[in-house]
Protein backbone atom coordinates (compact mmCIF):
# COMPACT_ATOMS: atom_id res chain seq x y z
CA UNK A 1 0.00 0.00 0.00
CA UNK A 2 1.71 3.31 -0.61
CA UNK A 3 -0.37 5.35 1.97
CA UNK A 4 1.40 3.18 4.61
CA UNK A 5 4.17 6.43 4.76
CA UNK A 6 3.43 9.62 5.10
CA UNK A 7 4.36 12.71 3.48
CA UNK A 8 3.85 15.55 6.18
CA UNK A 9 4.82 19.46 5.52
CA UNK A 10 5.84 21.12 8.39
CA UNK A 11 5.32 25.47 7.41
CA UNK A 12 7.80 28.03 8.15
CA UNK A 13 6.01 30.75 6.12
CA UNK A 14 9.06 33.02 6.38
CA UNK A 15 10.80 30.51 4.18
CA UNK A 16 8.90 31.20 1.19
CA UNK A 17 10.17 33.47 -1.68
CA UNK A 18 6.88 33.18 -2.96
CA UNK A 19 2.71 33.99 -1.89
CA UNK A 20 2.43 31.75 1.09
CA UNK A 21 -1.18 30.85 1.10
CA UNK A 22 -0.97 30.05 -2.95
CA UNK A 23 2.44 27.82 -1.84
CA UNK A 24 0.40 25.82 0.47
CA UNK A 25 -2.88 25.42 -2.10
CA UNK A 26 0.23 24.05 -4.34
CA UNK A 27 1.31 21.48 -1.96
CA UNK A 28 -1.30 20.30 -1.10
CA UNK A 29 -1.44 18.13 -3.92
CA UNK A 30 1.54 16.39 -2.85
CA UNK A 31 2.01 15.52 0.48
CA UNK A 32 -0.08 13.71 3.56
CA UNK A 33 -0.46 15.82 6.11
CA UNK A 34 0.33 20.06 6.19
CA UNK A 35 1.16 21.37 10.00
CA UNK A 36 0.39 24.55 10.14
CA UNK A 37 3.36 25.31 12.42
CA UNK A 38 3.69 29.34 12.65
CA UNK A 39 3.97 29.35 16.35
CA UNK A 40 5.36 33.07 16.23
CA UNK A 41 2.10 34.60 15.61
CA UNK A 42 -0.14 35.38 18.24
CA UNK A 43 -3.60 33.66 19.00
CA UNK A 44 -5.87 35.89 16.49
CA UNK A 45 -3.02 36.41 14.01
CA UNK A 46 -3.01 32.71 13.98
CA UNK A 47 -6.98 32.17 13.49
CA UNK A 48 -6.99 34.41 10.59
CA UNK A 49 -4.15 32.58 9.01
CA UNK A 50 -6.00 29.13 10.19
CA UNK A 51 -9.19 30.44 7.95
CA UNK A 52 -6.75 31.19 4.36
CA UNK A 53 -5.03 27.26 5.48
CA UNK A 54 -8.08 25.32 5.75
CA UNK A 55 -9.71 26.52 2.85
CA UNK A 56 -6.71 26.16 0.57
CA UNK A 57 -6.50 22.83 1.80
CA UNK A 58 -10.07 21.99 0.98
CA UNK A 59 -9.53 20.95 -2.66
CA UNK A 60 -5.95 19.12 -1.96
CA UNK A 61 -5.46 15.38 -1.19
CA UNK A 62 -3.20 16.70 2.24
CA UNK A 63 -5.30 16.31 5.76
CA UNK A 64 -4.88 19.72 6.95
CA UNK A 65 -3.65 19.71 10.65
CA UNK A 66 -3.26 23.01 13.10
CA UNK A 67 -0.91 23.79 15.64
CA UNK A 68 -0.52 24.48 19.44
CA UNK A 69 -3.23 26.93 19.54
CA UNK A 70 -5.76 24.40 20.38
CA UNK A 71 -9.21 26.73 21.65
CA UNK A 72 -8.50 28.91 18.30
CA UNK A 73 -8.78 25.65 16.42
CA UNK A 74 -12.41 24.67 18.29
CA UNK A 75 -13.36 28.67 16.94
CA UNK A 76 -12.80 27.26 13.37
CA UNK A 77 -14.41 24.04 14.03
CA UNK A 78 -11.14 22.11 13.10
CA UNK A 79 -10.81 18.99 14.69
CA UNK A 80 -7.06 17.89 13.91
CA UNK A 81 -4.48 19.56 16.17
CA UNK A 82 -0.69 18.61 16.84
CA UNK A 83 0.84 19.87 19.91
CA UNK A 84 3.89 19.80 22.84
CA UNK A 85 3.69 17.44 24.83
CA UNK A 86 3.88 20.17 27.88
CA UNK A 87 0.64 21.17 26.41
CA UNK A 88 -0.75 17.84 25.64
CA UNK A 89 -0.18 16.90 29.71
CA UNK A 90 -1.34 19.99 31.26
CA UNK A 91 -4.18 19.95 28.75
CA UNK A 92 -5.86 16.30 28.52
CA UNK A 93 -9.05 17.12 27.23
CA UNK A 94 -7.78 17.57 24.20
CA UNK A 95 -7.83 14.34 23.77
CA UNK A 96 -11.37 14.29 23.86
CA UNK A 97 -11.96 17.35 21.32
CA UNK A 98 -9.65 16.38 18.41
CA UNK A 99 -9.96 13.25 16.41
CA UNK A 100 -5.86 13.65 15.19
CA UNK A 101 -3.63 14.88 18.15
CA UNK A 102 0.06 14.42 17.24
CA UNK A 103 2.42 15.29 19.54
CA UNK A 104 6.56 16.33 19.08
CA UNK A 105 8.70 14.56 21.09
CA UNK A 106 12.62 14.23 21.59
CA UNK A 107 13.48 10.78 23.57
CA UNK A 108 11.74 7.27 23.40
CA UNK A 109 10.27 8.14 26.90
CA UNK A 110 8.50 11.11 25.62
CA UNK A 111 7.11 9.31 22.61
CA UNK A 112 6.23 6.59 25.48
CA UNK A 113 4.28 9.58 27.46
CA UNK A 114 2.47 11.12 24.35
CA UNK A 115 1.28 7.53 23.46
CA UNK A 116 0.12 6.92 26.94
CA UNK A 117 -1.85 10.20 26.85
CA UNK A 118 -3.51 9.47 23.28
CA UNK A 119 -1.47 10.93 20.74
CA UNK A 120 -2.28 9.73 17.55
CA UNK A 121 1.17 10.05 16.34
CA UNK A 122 4.46 11.62 17.12
CA UNK A 123 7.23 13.69 14.83
CA UNK A 124 10.52 12.69 16.15
CA UNK A 125 13.72 14.49 16.07
CA UNK A 126 15.81 16.11 14.98
CA UNK A 127 17.36 13.26 12.90
CA UNK A 128 19.81 14.70 10.90
CA UNK A 129 21.60 18.07 11.36
CA UNK A 130 19.49 20.91 10.06
CA UNK A 131 19.09 24.62 8.95
CA UNK A 132 16.55 25.43 11.31
CA UNK A 133 18.59 24.17 14.33
CA UNK A 134 22.15 25.23 13.18
CA UNK A 135 25.28 23.93 15.36
CA UNK A 136 23.05 21.13 17.04
CA UNK A 137 24.01 17.71 15.73
CA UNK A 138 20.77 15.22 14.89
CA UNK A 139 20.11 12.53 17.31
CA UNK A 140 20.72 9.97 14.42
CA UNK A 141 18.91 7.24 13.10
CA UNK A 142 19.53 4.71 15.94
CA UNK A 143 17.17 7.49 18.23
CA UNK A 144 14.62 7.39 15.89
CA UNK A 145 15.06 3.54 15.77
CA UNK A 146 14.40 3.42 19.56
CA UNK A 147 11.84 5.46 19.52
CA UNK A 148 9.74 3.76 16.64
CA UNK A 149 10.61 0.16 17.89
CA UNK A 150 8.88 1.79 21.49
CA UNK A 151 5.22 2.54 20.55
CA UNK A 152 2.59 1.37 18.72
CA UNK A 153 1.44 4.85 17.09
CA UNK A 154 2.82 6.24 14.07
CA UNK A 155 6.39 8.19 14.12
CA UNK A 156 6.62 10.37 11.59
CA UNK A 157 11.07 11.50 11.35
CA UNK A 158 11.66 15.18 11.12
CA UNK A 159 14.90 17.87 11.01
CA UNK A 160 17.07 17.22 7.86
CA UNK A 161 15.20 15.08 5.90
CA UNK A 162 15.44 14.66 1.77
CA UNK A 163 15.04 12.74 -1.25
CA UNK A 164 18.88 11.31 -0.30
CA UNK A 165 18.22 10.22 2.95
CA UNK A 166 14.30 9.69 3.30
CA UNK A 167 14.87 5.94 2.16
CA UNK A 168 17.52 5.74 5.34
CA UNK A 169 14.17 7.00 7.60
CA UNK A 170 12.08 4.40 6.31
CA UNK A 171 14.68 1.54 6.82
CA UNK A 172 14.73 3.06 10.42
CA UNK A 173 11.47 2.13 11.30
CA UNK A 174 9.47 5.83 10.70
CA UNK A 175 6.27 6.01 9.31
CA UNK A 176 6.48 9.11 7.96
CA UNK A 177 9.17 12.05 6.83
CA UNK A 178 8.09 15.66 7.89
CA UNK A 179 9.59 18.47 5.62
CA UNK A 180 9.84 22.12 6.43
CA UNK A 181 12.47 23.82 3.97
CA UNK A 182 12.42 21.25 1.64
CA UNK A 183 8.22 22.32 0.85
CA UNK A 184 8.89 25.75 1.46
CA UNK A 185 11.85 26.87 -0.66
CA UNK A 186 11.23 24.08 -3.36
CA UNK A 187 10.51 25.36 -7.06
CA UNK A 188 8.51 21.98 -7.27
CA UNK A 189 6.49 22.71 -4.26
CA UNK A 190 7.51 18.86 -2.83
CA UNK A 191 6.90 16.86 -6.29
CA UNK A 192 10.37 15.29 -5.78
CA UNK A 193 9.70 14.35 -2.35
CA UNK A 194 6.04 12.15 -3.48
CA UNK A 195 7.65 10.42 -6.17
CA UNK A 196 10.96 9.60 -4.24
CA UNK A 197 8.27 8.14 -1.64
CA UNK A 198 6.80 6.63 -4.62
CA UNK A 199 9.60 4.81 -5.52
CA UNK A 200 10.50 3.60 -1.74
CA UNK A 201 6.97 2.20 -1.25
CA UNK A 202 7.10 0.90 -4.90
CA UNK A 203 10.47 -0.95 -4.00
CA UNK A 204 9.12 -2.50 -0.62
CA UNK A 205 5.87 -4.18 -2.50
CA UNK A 206 8.14 -5.36 -4.76
CA UNK A 207 10.83 -7.27 -2.58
Amino acid sequence: MLDNFKLVCVTARKLCGDDFIKRLEKISKNCDLIILREKDLTEEEYFSLGEKFLNVCSNGRATPVLHCFWKKALELHHDKIHLSLKDFRENPQIREKFSLVGVSIHSPEEAKEAEALGADYVTAGHIFETDCKKGLKGRGLEFLRQVSQGVSIPVYAIGGISTENMEQVREAGANGACIMSGFMKADDFGESFYKRKTQILEKENRA
